[in-house]
């Protein structure tokens, strides 16, 4: 059994900066950070390199000087496309910096590129971090409040309401119900009906709130599922292609075949020649 939580649970206790910094240093491309979500606000500000974030399933992708914006009950998952990628990773409430606003619930503008004032702000507090010189918190959070009014006044795309917000955060947790129940039975049959009645939702509701979440249908995200499993199995060459189709849930071998090749580009046995 594999365990799926998406959610992430941000604990930053230090009063004087309550903020989460550091710097990813990735050294290989791929996925370096999974799909999941928080309520606290999360930027990426790419000192080098290219990646591609998937930001409720929308793909953005990033280059050197973008800052990318992940707004609270975000689902959102990294990939690095290059052998060296370096970002300044940022992660804060905003209640934690103004009451205020934060009961605005602002969404920001999820990629920005070519601003120097942000690539100046975000060299200065990667700097300032890296330096550590006595203060150094203090200049930070000045900066830090910086960046943030900057953003309140340039890139805010609209405005959340709290019960918006307050229904996007309960749909992302019921979420983690039913992808653990679809990691534990993928290789059964399994309708959207099942799935609707382990969060005692309607059918039609079901369907919505997956794909506004998921960003593709149940069914397409349980062949997923099916499929990278088949590839793990694949690359073990202990099996057959058609018991693999079988094990994994797939009752015609076909039809495998075909979806295995939409989704990597090429058929099963190309893998047992990797």
């Amino acid at each position: 059994m594999h365990d799926i939580n998406l959610y992430e649970k941000k604990m930053i206790s230090d009063v004087e900066f309550p903020v989460q910094m550091f710097v990813n240093r990735i050294e290989k491309p791929g996925m370096y950070c999974p799909p999941h979500w928080h309520e606290h606000i999360e930027m990426h500000y790419l000192f080098k390199g290219q990646g591609t974030f998937h930001v409720n399933q929308k793909p953005i992708p990033m280059q050197e000087g973008s800052l990318l914006i992940i707004n609270s009950n975000e689902l959102h998952m990294g990939i690095s496309d290059t052998i060296n990628m370096e970002a300044l990773v940022i992660i804060f409430e905003m209640k934690s910096f103004s009451k205020e606003v934060a009961e605005y619930n602002v969404i920001f503008k999820s990629l920005i590129e070519a601003d120097q004032k942000l690539n100046d702000l975000c060299t200065e507090i990667y700097e300032e971090g890296e330096q550590k010189k006595l203060g150094y918190k203090l200049a930070m959070k000045g900066m830090i409040y910086e960046l943030i009014s900057y953003l309140l006044r340039n890139y805010v795309v609209e405005s959340q309401s709290a019960w918006e917000n307050t229904r996007r955060n309960k749909n992302l947790k019921r979420l983690n119900t039913v992808l653990q129940y679809i990691q534990d039975h993928y290789n059964e049959t399994i309708t959207n009906r099942e799935l609707a009645d382990l969060i005692h939702v309607s059918e039609y509701r079901f369907c919505h709130i997956f794909k506004e979440s998921m960003g593709q249908s149940p069914l397409s995200y349980i062949n997923e599922v099916r499929l990278k499993k088949a590839y793990s199995l694949l690359e073990q060459k202990t099996m057959t292609i058609s018991e693999i189709a079988s094990i994994i849930g797939f009752k015609d071998y076909n039809n495998f075949g075909r979806q295995f090749r939409k989704y990597y580009g090429f058929p099963p046995s190309k893998v047992w020649e990797m």
